[in-house]
This record gives C-alpha cells, structure tokens and sequence, in this order.
C-alpha cells in the first residue's frame, strides 16, 4: 500500500503538535522543520481541524493544537479519515471502473482484507507512541531559531 501525500503531512503535522503540546505552534514552523509546503499544510490543518484533531487559533498570536490528547488519536483512524474513500485498486471504483475482471476477480477480495489488515494493525498505534520517549524525533520537530 501506499498512502498519500495529505496523509503523510497530516502525520508530520500531529507529530509536530504532540511534540509540542505546551503552545500554539504555527504553519510556518511545522512548514519549515517538517519540508512541507505552506500551501499543502493550509489544506491539511483545515481538514484536520474540521476532523476534530486541530484547534485552531486566528490572529498574531494563533496557531493550532492538538484537539484531543495523543494518547487519545488513534494513526488508523487519522489514515481512513484523510485518506477518506480512496479506491484501493481501479476496481474499487464505482465510477471509473473499467476493469473487465471486477466480478470474478479473486484478487480484489484478497486486496480488501489486506487493507482491513493495514488499518487494523495502524488502529493499535497512538499519536502519544509514536512521539513520546522517541528523543531522535523530538530533536528534529525542534523550532528553527527565528532570524528577525
């Protein structure tokens, strides 16, 4: 499987805010410590936010947070909710599925059980595993130093 990028930026994204649960951290630093593009980032937090994960704060002084706790954020969900009903395969889709095979397809059922695998082995992992006690990560999600 391969997942998309809105997806890995909205991990990044989480990532970098349980990192820093004590403030309000800003587009612009997650943009430039996680190398992600200010314009992808802004769809990102929206979607997140509108998902419940983000709150976000407008104004000279906003940023976001996480909504819930980490130990609360399941990755599996995060990944169906972005990811949101992406057809695996071709013969997934209902509306541009020209796939002669669809109905006697054997591999089709196949590759549904290896997403239901996928997602149920990311549902065992937290936003709070992945972060906490993982001091490498902690030293890259660190603020780069302002230069006004």
């Amino acid at each position: 499987m391969r997942i998309t990028k809105r997806t890995n930026i909205a991990v990044r994204l989480l990532m970098y805010c349980a990192a820093h649960q004590d403030r309000l951290v800003t587009k612009s630093e997650i943009a430039e410590v996680c190398n992600i593009s200010e314009n992808h980032l802004a769809q990102v937090i929206n979607q997140l936010s509108q998902l419940n994960y983000l709150n976000t704060q407008r104004g000279r002084n906003g940023g976001m947070c996480l909504a819930k706790s980490a130990e609360q954020i399941r990755i599996g969900e995060v990944f169906r909710h972005v990811e949101g009903g992406l057809p695996l395969a071709e013969c997934f889709a209902d509306a541009d599925n020209t796939c002669p095979l669809t109905e006697a397809c054997r591999l089709r059922v196949a590759l549904q059980d290896a997403a239901q695998a996928f997602y149920a082995s990311l549902d065992e992992i937290t936003l709070d595993a992945l972060v906490c006690d993982n001091a490498s990560l902690l030293r890259i999600l660190q603020p780069v130093a302002c230069t006004r």
